[in-house]
């Protein structure tokens, strides 16, 4: 559904019930991929046995997923300049359910290998699209909702994991652990879908001379929010793949301890993004940005000198709380940087969550091997704090609205006694 250029007069109400249904439809969106995505990862050792993949091969195809995602969102952003966002994500959105429920009921490696071909393209569309709808709605909303999206997604995140965790506990086949998921939140998106929002017409029919309202996205001016989205995905892939193996070998955790810095991490990563939409609003986008930056740093400056398990784990927790307010910015400061063309610039900067994904996991085991886990962790630490470098990528322009703070795209909107 188009939002209609202005909300003036008696249809303000109405319209800002329009952009109500738009945040919970797309939010819920934003919480089924992170399910479906947890459900894929957390279940790996699952799909290994199952399609009989050796430890040599299996890099293999966890690789082909990011890289593909990265083709797909490419894809998309060439397709959305013929078809609105909306449109993408309705449709590859049940792509990604069934490819998952795919992965579970097929027995050859080529049966997996073409699931995951097909999970890996069709996540690169839905993670465009839903990126891109965020940011138009939130230009919409004149005030900051990015995070609440990616909160959204965190909590299906947790959800999924918990279901995994279920299903290995009952030693559940994997089709039976997928289907009862796919059967409610499938249908549940599409129907969603309905009410999906693509925003307002970009700035450049308006005819406001601003920065990427013509001519594209220049990649010169978008290269440090890439950078930032790298270097965050290298930080949150070394997370995921390394806290608990450093929990348990370098910090002499137990095996069941050592499953627990994930999760805390999942959780503070959850409550940071709930909470970071009013920083941002508070404080600015920049002021925002940095804290989490730093703390982040510190997280990981922690966890490689940490003495014992609970510290280490403290670290982990600090990690989260940081990194976990960086993504969503950085696809907003995108929208802002370039508000003509903003689902372009959306598209090419998600294949950079896909690069730092590849990236984190593979650097900090070559520098642990070479070096040890301790120093390892310095890595993504000092990447991280790059983004300080970069913290003035993610200002609301004050020079073009006159002021530090976002001005809202849509009159009135979410201002009056209907406010969103």
């Amino acid at each position: 559904m188009d939002l209609p250029t202005s909300t003036h007069g008696p249809y303000a109400p109405a319209m800002t019930d329009v952009l109500r249904r738009g945040r919970a439809s797309l939010a819920f969106s934003f919480f089924a991929q992170g399910v479906a995505f947890a459900l894929l990862v957390t279940r790996i050792p699952a799909i290994q046995d199952r399609y009989g993949v050796s430890d040599a091969l299996l890099p293999v195809f966890l690789a082909a997923v990011p890289v593909l995602a990265g083709v797909g969102s490419v894809a998309t952003g060439r397709l959305v300049k013929r078809v609105p966002p909306s449109r993408v994500l309705r449709w590859s959105q049940p792509v990604v359910f069934l490819a998952l429920l795919g992965v579970a009921a097929g027995d050859r490696m080529v049966e997996l290998a073409v699931a995951l071909g097909a999970f890996g393209l069709s996540v690169g569309a839905l993670d465009a699209s839903m990126n891109m709808l965020g940011v138009s709605l939130q230009r919409s909303y004149g005030r900051s909702i990015m995070l609440s999206f990616h909160a959204a997604y965190s909590l299906g995140g947790i959800l999924g994991a918990s279901l995994a965790w279920a299903g290995a506990h009952w030693d559940l086949a994997l089709f039976v652990s997928y289907l009862p998921v796919v059967v409610v939140l499938l249908p549940a998106a599409f129907v969603g879908s309905r009410w999906y929002v693509d925003g307002e017409p970009a700035a450049a029919v308006r005819g406001e001379a601003v920065k990427g309202s013509a001519g594209g996205v220049g990649f010169k001016v978008l290269l440090p929010l890439c950078l930032v989205m790298t270097f965050a995905y290298i930080g949150d892939s070394t997370v995921s793949n390394w806290s608990a193996k450093y929990l348990q070998d370098v910090l002499g955790s137990s095996e069941q301890l050592a499953t627990v810095p994930y999760a805390v991490y999942m959780v503070t990563t959850l409550v940071g993004r709930a909470i970071g939409d009013f920083g941002v609003r508070r404080f600015g986008a920049v002021a925002v940005v940095r804290g989490g930056t730093v703390v982040a740093a510190g997280g990981f400056a922690v966890v490689a000198v940490a003495p014992g398990a609970w510290v280490g784990m403290l670290g982990f927790t600090l990690v989260g709380l940081g990194l976990c307010v960086l993504v969503p910015q950085t696809f907003a400061a995108a929208g802002r940087l370039f508000p003509g063309a903003s689902d372009a610039a959306v598209a090419r900067l998600n294949v950079f969550n896909y690069v730092g994904f590849l990236i984190g996991s593979p650097l900090v085991g070559a520098l642990g091997d070479a070096w040890n886990y301790r120093g390892a962790m310095l890595a993504p630490m000092v990447l991280v704090l790059v983004t300080l470098v970069y913290a003035r990528s993610f200002d609301a322009q004050p020079d073009r609205y006159g002021g530090g703070h976002e001005r809202p795209r849509t009159a009135d909107v979410g201002r009056g006694s209907n406010g969103i």
